[in-house]
């Protein structure tokens, strides 16, 4: 029997301050050195996993972007993107532009490369710290005050909006009443107040992308780890679904087990117990 490992990353494998620390490096990197699958599932582009799992030693397709695609760690890079639809993306820059809302535009530029887009005059305050915090990154490159061009509609994989709740909610809410696509809004896990609205592919979800995955690499099996709602489908879908401690109180609920907190090592910790379990 294959068993496929499979995080979420901020809140879950990522500690308080947003890494992962080098004690679950070493652990994931020897037990991925032993043949072991482990992979993450998280809304993050190849841009930001690839840096924090730089020290982190793994070999199975992470599934990135909610499950809009996956990403080879091998090859570097993407595998089998789901892409908007084009008419779905001219409704939602409609939308957008009628509630006040300016998301950045996520664009496939080629296999590995993505554009982000944001036509918005003045970037917020969290806007402006997440370009920053970005901005320097090889697989991404942002373009500020522009709208995403006519002839790339068809290349758009992502739509990613932060703002006060009552404006996500509102765009989020016309949305989906008019589309068919993936639409996802949530409170963020580092800033208090802000929320995140998150728009897909039909059919694309962190749980679609490991049914992918899994088939994939012919496993049976599936570990799922995580903390927040997002992460609920992908922990149903689990033969065993495990909890980190500093889970919201929804996520404990449906899990099998409960763990130690992010800032714990709890999730490689448990991947060795369960890897020794099974081998016992």
């Amino acid at each position: 029997m294959k068993t496929l490992y499979i995080t979420d990353l901020d809140g879950t494998l990522l500690n308080d301050e947003g890494r992962v620390s080098t004690r679950s490096a070493e652990l994931i990197s020897g037990l991925s050195h032993r043949g072991v699958a482990i992979s993450v599932a998280t809304a993050r582009t190849p841009a930001t996993v690839e840096p924090l799992l730089a020290d982190t030693y793994t070999t199975a397709d992470l599934v990135v972007m909610t499950g809009a695609t996956l990403w080879s760690r091998v090859h570097h890079c993407f595998e089998d993107m789901h892409l908007l639809p084009e008419a779905d993306v001219r409704l939602m820059l409609r939308v957008f532009a009628e509630t006040g809302l300016a998301p950045f535009c996520y664009v496939q530029r080629d296999g590995s490369h993505l554009d982000v887009y944001h036509e918005g005059a003045d970037l917020t305050a969290a806007e402006r710290k997440f370009v920053d915090e970005r901005a320097h990154l090889r697989l991404k490159t942002f373009h500020l005050r522009e709208a995403c061009p006519v002839d790339a509609c068809g290349r758009v994989v992502l739509f990613f909006g932060m703002g006060s709740k009552e404006k996500i909610v509102d765009a989020a809410e016309r949305l989906r009443s008019e589309s068919d696509c993936y639409i996802s809004y949530y409170k963020d896990t580092y800033t208090p107040d802000l929320w995140l609205l998150e728009i897909f592919a039909p059919g694309v979800s962190k749980a679609a992308g490991i049914e992918r995955l899994l088939r994939k690499i012919h496993a049976d099996r599936l570990v799922a780890f995580g903390d927040n709602l997002n992460d609920i489908p992908m922990l149903r879908m689990a033969d065993v679904a495990v909890a980190v401690g500093n889970a919201l109180p929804e996520v404990k609920a449906i899990a099998d087990i409960v763990i130690g907190s992010n800032n714990e090592d709890a999730v490689a910790r448990a991947i060795c117990d369960f890897e020794s379990s099974q081998n016992a």
